[in-house]
């Protein structure tokens, strides 16, 4: 089975394609919320030491294990465990943390549609008088029909994707989407800096007041470095298990990790010169991490925003765009599972576990129509309904425990040997320097995450 295994078909396809998994509603969504919450400056560039010192080893981490074994989750992690039981329990652990995470992501990557939608009528007709955006979001996430039509419209275009593999699914959808996707992001950002707030946007984001962070903004950071890469859940491993020999995981993860967080930072000065151009945004935005994506932007595209009529629909396209190719990684997770462990076809792993998730999309869905049980239940405090415990579960503690466990596997039980082959190949770049990673992924990466795991048991909430 490895000797037929699908690769990249170069660098760039897989720098695309993993940029695209990073990519996701975390960056457009909730580092620019986090950001506001932390008072900027000095929180941006704590998450920057973040992103540098844990982000990107445990991004090598993943990557090189993937390809050590040209396996998916389960056989990676079994062989960099040395064949014990526990390393195919972690690989299995980060495959049910790909099924759950994008059961309910879905949801949410549907919602772009739906605003996609609307956008594109008002671009004709003017934002309607009248109309509350608030009450607009709650009709449309309250609407059990509708919530899964645009749920099981993005989940056939996510099988649709995978369906076709890695080279002609996967990295075709990347190299095509993720050019339009810098292409939007820069079109808004010239409209951004042109509004009257930017420039005290731009000072707020990247002028450090160590005064004005929060102590629990440190840990913010540190939780955010990880979460936003696609760490912990096996993305990252079975990516990197279609790499081939005359790729450099360094060059790539390097890439990735820097593509990632330009994009957030991006988001945030767009996000943030709207906030600081138009009277009334600085009170909106507290609200919730949802409220500025999906229902104060609607209104503020046709109302403040320079050339909004045509922002808003492409901005929508954009959010959707970030959300597909993070659907596709967390589906081709699942997939590769199937494929690899159980000897069936792509075709038939790819629908039968797209079809296998999407039952749980609809619990996901219905927990905000009012559905008995699944908008009612509540195993975590303050997370009532399906949807919120899902989404607590898995980023509290499923990301979390995951990426503890393989730096434990790179920097631990996989020999220096091992680990030194995979990343200095001849193609490495100059500023890596391999003793440091090795320091890195053994010592700090696991303190770092084990934080997080700590800060959760005392209640810290990352969803």
């Amino acid at each position: 089975m490895n000797q037929s295994r699908d690769h990249w078909s170069s660098n760039a396809g897989l720098v695309l394609a993993a940029t695209g998994s990073a990519i996701g509603l975390g960056n457009l969504w909730k580092f620019p919320f986090i950001t506001w919450e932390n008072q900027g400056g000095a929180f941006v560039l704590v998450y920057l030491i973040c992103i540098a010192a844990v982000g990107l080893p445990i991004m090598l981490a993943e990557l090189l294990i993937g390809r050590r074994s040209q396996k998916s989750a389960v056989g990676a992690l079994t062989e960099a465990m040395r064949g014990t039981r526990f390393g195919g329990l972690v690989g299995g652990w980060g495959v049910v943390a790909g099924f759950i995470l994008l059961s309910y992501y879905t949801v949410i990557a549907g919602w772009s549609l739906y605003y996609f939608w609307q956008t594109i009528g008002w671009a004709f007709t003017g934002f309607p008088p009248g109309l509350s955006a608030g009450d607009l979001f709650n009709e449309q996430v309250g609407n059990a029909g509708l919530q899964l039509m645009l749920s099981l419209g993005f989940s056939l275009g996510t099988i649709a994707v995978v369906y076709f593999g890695v080279s002609r699914g996967i990295e075709r959808i990347a190299r095509i989407f993720l050019p339009i996707l810098f292409g939007i992001l820069v079109l808004m950002l010239i409209s951004a800096l042109g509004m009257s707030g930017s420039g005290e946007a731009l000072g707020f984001i990247f002028r450090p007041n160590f005064g004005e962070l929060p102590r629990e903004g440190i840990l913010e950071a540190l939780g955010h470095s990880f979460f936003t890469l696609s760490l912990g859940m096996g993305a990252m491993v079975t990516y990197g298990s279609y790499i081939s020999r005359k790729q450099s995981i360094v060059k790539a993860g390097g890439a990735i990790v820097a593509l990632d967080t330009i994009i957030a930072l991006l988001a945030t000065v767009i996000m943030f010169s709207v906030i600081f151009s138009v009277a009334g945004m600085r009170e909106e935005v507290g609200g919730s991490t949802v409220g500025m994506l999906f229902i104060s932007l609607p209104e503020l595209f046709f109302t403040e925003v320079p050339f909004g009529n045509i922002l808003g629909p492409l901005f929508y396209v954009l959010v959707a765009l970030a959300a597909l190719t993070s659907t596709i990684s967390l589906l081709e997770v699942v997939s590769a599972y199937v494929i690899d462990e159980h000897g069936i076809s792509r075709q038939k792993a790819t629908v039968g576990a797209g079809a296998a998730i999407f039952v749980f999309t609809i619990f996901a869905a219905l927990s905000f129509t009012g559905t008995p049980f699944l908008s009612t239940m509540e195993i975590f405090a303050d997370k009532a309904g399906w949807f919120s415990t899902a989404d607590h579960f898995v980023s509290n503690w499923m990301l979390p425990t995951g990426g503890f466990a393989i730096t434990i596997a790179a920097g631990w039980m996989m020999t220096r040997r091992a680990t030194r082959e995979e990343l200095l190949d001849g193609n490495e770049p100059r500023w890596f320097n391999y003793g440091v990673w090795r320091f890195f992924i053994r010592w700090l990466a696991p303190v770092a995450v084990a934080s997080i795991i700590i800060a959760v048991i005392l209640g810290t909430d990352f969803s």
